[in-house]
C-alpha cells in the first residue's frame, strides 16, 4: 500500500536525521553518514509511495473511460 511506503519513508527520514545530528554533535562521522544514508532511503520510499499512488490513479482513470 502506498500509504505504508510513505509512512515508512517518513520514519526513516526522521530516524536518519536523528542519527545524522547525533553523529555530528558527537563527532562520530560513521553515525553521521549512516544517518544521511537512512534519510535518503526514507526519501526514496516516500517517492516510491507517490509513484504507486500516481499509477493507481492512472489505472482508475483508464477503467473509468472503458466503463463509459
Amino acid at each position: 500500500m502506498a500509504l505504508d511506503d510513505k509512512l515508512d519513508g517518513m520514519k526513516d527520514q526522521a530516524t536518519g536525521k536523528v542519527k545524522e545530528v547525533s553523529g555530528k554533535v558527537s563527532g562520530d562521522t560513521k553515525t553521521e553518514v549512516e544517518g544521511k544514508a537512512e534519510g535518503l532511503v526514507g526519501k526514496a520510499k516516500g517517492a516510491f509511495g507517490d509513484a504507486k499512488d500516481a499509477a493507481a490513479d492512472m489505472v482508475d482513470d483508464v477503467k473509468e473511460k472503458f466503463n463509459k
